[in-house]
């Protein structure tokens, strides 16, 4: 029998349990007459059912059977369950602070006021977004390297939700999509609750996906859609260079598989490459947000959509929202025209750089993983370190931080934590990074 054989029967069986045709605790049929069934080896239908099990998706059991598990059957990939309680310091979650929040609201709102914009804002928004804001959100995408036309850029409220429309309408339950290896909690739950085949990406060893492991899986695999965040992945912080994205392109269009960029953190990198939607604009959806650079909660997110799926992005937006919010789209295009949005991801470049020498002075002799521009610092844990227990031992010292299960795309995570640096004071993580380092090494010592 041959693989590709064995492999089309994972990929029915796996798309039918995730679909519901075989519902949580049903019993699939023996192995013998499975293979009876479907006309295979008796080898073959256990090959299957191994495959099976090793995805989590069916559980066998001595004299009783195969019997299909709880979808999903993962963890739950959230930050908030992977933290054991709230913490006054928190080291877990990326939300820079944006100083002078109250004078930046002030100021935008009265330009809005002197500009005779405020009643209009009170009304229904068209679905993807006012044009003027639409045109706005495509001239700041100007100068992360995207020559994006205003006609394809759609606005939603946050990054998350605009990850959301576009598995909605790009994806459907069992369809395959590779994910790096550690990634986005949020994207890891979206493909939970949409049912998706999340296939785990290997990375090397010095950082970035192995691309020879993905030209691999394309071949053995009908993968849907590749997810990736090129410019500052979480939570690495690490950055793809030009030739990797070009090949990572040229894999997209051989396999024809669709491109998801999420370029949430990309204004933090003062000298990135081409975003891949300016690479391959009719493959790729291109997510990102204001959340991080003006403010956590500033939720305008957009998405930079190729023409050829406007329509089903459109019927997708109808479907969450009749109308976008239109007063923080006022806002925002505001920003970006004044120049405001452009000096406050200057300012936050600056201060994820300070922070970054922080943590290098006070994690030295650690194997840290991170972008010197970013917020967050990937820390690999001495061989007698887990991370559960160290996740508690900072959590009673009062320090919130992201053990490495959260990012997990695969069965196992390694040894690891993510620090988010942007949310606590300087004075703060002053006092914090020296209690992680030592919690670390009583851990390590015993």
């Amino acid at each position: 029998m041959s693989t590709t054989r064995h492999q089309a029967l994972v990929d029915e069986m796996s798309t039918g349990i995730r679909a519901g045709r075989w519902p949580a605790g049903s019993r699939l049929p023996t192995h013998r007459a499975f293979a009876r069934e479907n006309g295979i080896a008796l080898a073959t239908a256990s090959k299957v059912y191994a495959t099976l099990q090793e995805m989590a998706l069916v559980a066998g059991e001595t004299g009783r059977g195969t019997y299909v598990r709880e979808w999903p059957s993962g963890s739950d990939h959230s930050l908030q369950s992977a933290m054991p309680q709230p913490a006054p310091v928190d080291l877990a979650f990326t939300y820079p602070h944006t100083p002078n929040a109250e004078a930046l609201l002030t100021s935008a709102w009265q330009a809005l006021r002197d500009a005779g914009e405020l009643p209009r804002l009170m009304e229904v928004q068209p679905l993807a977004g006012a044009w003027p804001h639409r045109e706005a959100v495509a001239h700041h995408l100007y100068s992360r390297g995207l020559n994006a036309d205003a006609n394809d850029v759609m606005l939603v409220g946050g990054a998350q939700q605009g990850l959301a429309c576009t598995v909605m309408a790009l994806l459907q339950p069992g369809d395959v999509v590779v994910v790096d290896e550690m990634t986005y909690p949020g994207m890891l739950a979206l493909g939970q609750t949409h049912m998706l085949d999340m296939q785990a990406l290997r990375w090397h060893a010095h950082g970035g996906p192995d691309l020879q492991a993905l030209a691999d899986l394309l071949q053995r695999r009908p993968v849907k859609a590749i997810y990736t965040m090129p410019t500052l992945h979480n939570p690495t912080g690490w950055v793809m260079n030009e030739t990797e994205r070009e090949a990572l392109v040229a894999l997209a269009r051989q396999h024809k598989v669709w491109l998801i960029e999420d370029a949430t953190y990309a204004f933090l990198v003062s000298d990135a490459p081409l975003p891949l939607a300016a690479l391959a604009p009719e493959r790729t959806v291109y997510v990102s947000s204001l959340s991080k650079s003006v403010g956590g909660g500033g939720r305008l997110g957009f998405m930079v959509v190729p023409p050829a799926l406007a329509p089903r992005f459109e019927r997708t937006l109808r479907a969450l929202t009749w109308s976008q919010p239109g007063l923080m789209a006022a806002l925002a295009a505001h920003w970006i025209h004044s120049g405001e949005v452009l000096r406050l991801e200057g300012d936050k470049r600056r201060a994820a750089q300070q922070r970054q020498a922080m943590a290098q002075v006070h994690l030295n002799g650690l194997r840290l993983q991170a972008n010197l521009e970013s917020f967050f610092v990937w820390v690999h844990l001495p061989e007698a370190v887990r991370p559960e227990p160290l996740t508690l031992r900072l959590a009673e010292l009062g320090i919130a931080v992201a053990p490495a299960t959260a990012f997990a795309a695969g069965a196992h995570a390694p040894r690891a934590i993510r620090l988010s640096l942007g949310g606590a004071s300087i004075e703060t993580l002053q006092v914090a990074l020296p209690l992680v380092r030592k919690a670390i090494d009583d851990l390590a010592w015993g």
